[in-house]
């Protein structure tokens, strides 16, 4: 005898499917990362990112203008440096790319969208580290605060909204917070890379922002074998003064997602890194898997594990995919 509730009644068609869906997504809680770099005198798509660019400061202008009309959330965005040095210069040099391009985005945008921007050196520096070395050729967490605090003060006069340190410092949140505090900007938000993962993963994204780095980050990034480390992180972070907290890579770490998003009282992000892009793209490419299903597959995955907001590479595409639905 068959039990009375039957689960698939609730399967029939596409309406009653859509009907009492758990789970949504919608283009509001897409951030798409972008890449501007100078020098560029037209963009330059990324190999290992196919449908990815490197932007000139005007095709960055018209992608961003693309996500807007799209609904997508926000934009973060990466400076690639046309000269590197040893401290990251051009991180906090108001006409370096990140800054100008800010800049250029703001004031064709106003604050239409949510400007977000990347607070870390690694883009910057001639050795690929995300900070400042030591003598001995360990990253000196305490120097590199110092670096931070100017970097975040600089993307918020050049327009963020939101600034977004990535670089796993201890303390960089609330060092970042008082900064730009002190610097009168105290609607500035931080976006704060709790638990970012020593991946494997990010070897396409490296390709896009032209890494200098030699070796890896295992010494201030986090174990991909640790859990509670990941709490104890994002909780440091929180009581620094974070607006927001984030979960890096998302699709491999959807249990550091679910139990952050069961902490946090504040929102939870997740960024689909360009590890994660790049593989669905090629096995799309070679027809063994439905791309489009996939990708909104991916997306639902991660925002059924907690996530408020993704960060995306398919961002734009993905909205338009999500209002025809």
């Amino acid at each position: 005898m068959f039990p009375a509730h039957r689960p698939r009644r609730l399967r029939t068609t596409p309406a009653m499917r859509r009907l009492v869906g758990e789970t949504t997504v919608r283009p509001r809680q897409l951030i798409l990362p972008v890449f501007v770099k100078e020098g560029l005198d037209s963009p330059a798509e990324i190999q290992s990112m196919p449908g990815v660019f490197q932007h000139t400061r005007e095709s960055l202008r018209k992608a961003a203008v693309e996500a807007v009309q799209a609904g997508v959330g926000g934009i973060m965005l990466f400076g690639v440096p046309a000269e590197r040095d040893a401290v990251g210069s051009g991180a906090t040099d108001p006409d370096g790319i990140l800054n100008t391009a800010l800049r250029d985005l703001r004031h064709e945008l106003g604050d239409s969208t949510v400007l977000m921007s990347d607070c870390c050196l690694d883009e910057f520096t001639d050795h690929g580290h995300c900070g400042v070395l030591t003598p001995e050729g360990a990253v000196d967490n305490d120097a590199t605060l110092e670096v931070y605090g100017e970097m975040a003060v600089a993307q918020a006069e050049a327009g963020a909204h939101v600034v977004g340190p990535s670089g796993m410092m201890d303390g960089q949140i609330g060092f970042i917070r008082s900064a730009l505090d002190e610097a009168g900007h105290t609607d500035t938000g931080i976006l704060a890379y709790s638990a970012k993962y020593a991946s494997a993963l990010y070897g396409p994204f490296r390709d896009a922002v032209e890494s200098q780095l030699q070796g890896d980050r295992k010494t201030y990034q986090q174990d991909p074998a640790n859990a509670r480390e990941a709490l104890r992180e994002v909780t440091l972070d929180l009581a620094e003064g974070a607006d927001m907290v984030m979960v890096k890579p998302a699709l491999p770490y959807l249990d550091i997602v679910k139990a952050v998003a069961e902490i946090a009282d504040v929102p939870v992000a997740a960024y689909q890194i360009s590890g994660e892009y790049a593989m669905v793209e090629a096995a799309a490419r070679n027809g063994w898997i439905d791309r489009e299903r996939t990708v909104l597959e991916m997306l639902t995955s991660i925002r059924r594990a907690g996530a408020d907001i993704v960060l995306t590479y398919w961002a734009v595409e993905a909205a338009g995919w999500l209002d025809r639905g």
